[in-house]
């Protein structure tokens, strides 16, 4: 059967959204990164590899920003994958209660980053937070804490943020790998003896791969990009304490105006979220299936 050249034609507006949209911003970016740009002057230079250098070599922030967003991704990774999980186990039946708390726990997704932002702010508050609140009210004064200004655990206050917001979008995703797993391999496990840890090693988990590439990944590369969650709530404060990458390319753009540097940065910043997802497709592929 021959396709008529016609329908060619259907790929054009498609390939144009995607070429005005990510290729030629992709391009232009990897363009300036060379560059010592400022993002008004009309006149720039060519630098090389110095913007390059400045950041692996020069600049001592990039580095604090990059273990910053390591230790996000990595807290925001395992919490929300684990708390995801579990739930999806535990409300894998579709009884009316458990598509009720399915929704439920859902239902943070569907509001606004800003909004999560300003939200996890009051409740983080020093002040007149909710937390600290609660704190005081059960006798554990002693350990309440300016929780958003202690720069040794605000970007993990900020990683609990992270997992609230979007954890119950995950658990959808294992609902359903969880309910795509043939009943006879279950009942074949039950028959077998095997009990219920044995049952998820060699059953669920291996059969939940798929799921788990998908929500493990999508979840690195949330956490690359919480740019909107961490401006809200902390600026990147304090003392860069909360800065991530993509905080990072803001404020050497728009507030120091090296939009060159910034364009270096973030070619780097998509080379990093690359091999962090290639090594996570490695680690989870969804054909590593034993039986």
């Amino acid at each position: 059967m021959r396709i008529s050249k016609t329908l060619y034609l259907f790929f054009i507006p498609g390939f144009l959204l995607y070429f005005i949209f990510f290729i030629y911003p992709t391009a232009s970016a990897l363009f300036y990164s060379f560059t010592d740009w400022d993002g008004l002057s009309e006149n720039f230079r060519y630098v090389g590899f110095e913007n390059y250098e400045r950041a692996f070599t020069g600049d001592s922030v990039f580095a604090k920003v990059f273990v910053n967003n390591l230790q996000f991704m990595f807290t925001v990774v395992v919490l929300q994958t684990l708390v995801a999980l579990a739930f999806a186990i535990l409300l894998v039946k579709n009884t009316k209660t458990n598509v009720f708390f399915r929704a439920l726990y859902f239902f943070p997704t569907i509001l606004s980053s800003v909004s999560v932002a300003f939200i996890w702010a009051f409740i983080y508050d020093p002040t007149f937070g909710i937390l600290n609140s609660f704190l005081e009210s059960a006798g554990l004064g002693a350990y309440t804490l300016g929780w958003l200004g202690d720069a040794s655990i605000a970007i993990y206050c900020l990683a609990i943020t992270q997992v609230w917001f979007h954890a119950g979008q995950m658990l959808i995703i294992f609902v359903a790998g969880l309910q795509s797993i043939p009943e006879d391999l279950y009942e074949v496990a039950r028959i077998e003896g095997a009990s219920k840890w044995q049952t998820f090693k060699s059953v669920t988990w291996p059969l939940l791969a798929p799921s788990a590439t998908i929500v493990v990944a999508y979840t690195t590369i949330q956490s690359f990009k919480a740019f909107d969650l961490v401006f809200a709530m902390t600026g990147g404060g304090p003392n860069n304490a909360t800065e991530i990458i993509a905080t990072y390319i803001y404020e050497v753009a728009f507030r120091s105006y090296e939009f060159g540097y910034a364009s270096a940065i973030s070619v780097l910043f998509m080379i990093i979220i690359g091999i962090i997802t290639y090594l996570q497709f490695k680690a989870l592929r969804s054909d590593r299936v034993s039986y």
